[in-house]
């Protein structure tokens, strides 16, 4: 496939959602709410939960079913009290020593004047500077579209890895497309270009690992819970100090 075709294939409305990887790789979910400061942001998805018996910290975009729930949820593009939502719940996991595994899947964040009004790019911003300095484990998991600072505000974790056709991208092609040439009809062309597939990630060094879709969801589900949890039960096994520097070389590398 071009990468447009797998872009299109990645906001596919019959892929799992991130409430799907929640619930069928873990165990004895509760979901938390609100962010303390303005309310709950229903298109992040986050509690605490089990892997294999280990308690750790899960947080998903989601996208939503149909379209009534799509719209309440707005289609997967958070609202800063989404983020905020999201880094309590980090702040929560570092405090009990649990580990933290995000699952992404958005256009991007919410770029309405009401999000803009919240401290959209705050919220954004620190994000990314709180998770450089999280002290535990942390994995990101791009499971469809990742937008721009939307994904990225989950995503500066200790490994991330892309679904096979997923996508991964500072802009949307159609965006750049219309930013560049003035005609969003040229979203194939910008595709190439951006460099956003699963194959491009992983050579670029974006990504550690690509997970293949050649199988059914409850093969792919059980592949990812095994891989979680090898992958967190080595990161456990670092010291603080180590785990930090790791991650902070991972980005430097960049």
């Amino acid at each position: 496939m071009t990468a447009y075709e797998k872009l299109k294939t990645a906001r596919g409305k019959d892929r799992p959602t991130g409430a799907d990887y929640i619930h069928n790789i873990f165990t004895d979910f509760i979901e938390l709410h609100g962010d303390r400061r303005f309310s709950d942001d229903t298109a992040i998805v986050a509690g605490i939960a089990r892997l294999n018996g280990e308690p750790v910290t899960v947080i998903a975009i989601e996208r939503g079913k149909d379209i009534y729930d799509r719209m309440k949820r707005n289609f997967g593009s958070p609202n800063p009290e989404g983020y905020r939502k999201a880094l309590r719940l980090m702040k929560q996991a570092e405090k009990f020593h649990r580990p933290v595994i995000c699952f992404v899947d958005t256009a991007g964040a919410f770029c309405g004047v009401e999000a803009e009004e919240r401290g959209q790019g705050q919220a954004i911003a620190e994000n990314l500077y709180e998770m450089m300095g999280l002290k535990t484990p942390t994995i990101s998991v791009v499971v469809g579209e990742g937008g721009s600072g939307g994904a990225l505000a989950l995503s500066a974790a200790d490994r991330v890895w892309i679904m096979e056709n997923a996508c991964y991208s500072v802009v949307s092609p159609e965006g750049c497309a219309s930013i560049l040439w003035k005609d969003a009809k040229r979203a194939p062309e910008a595709a190439e270009a951006l460099r956003i597939t699963a194959e491009d990630m992983k050579q670029l060094g974006v990504v550690e690992k690509v997970i293949g879709e050649n199988k059914s969801n409850e093969e792919i589900f059980a592949e990812m819970k095994e891989s979680l949890y090898k992958e967190i039960t080595a990161l456990q096994k670092l010291s603080t100090e180590e785990l930090l520097q790791q991650r902070y070389n991972r980005f430097r590398a960049y």
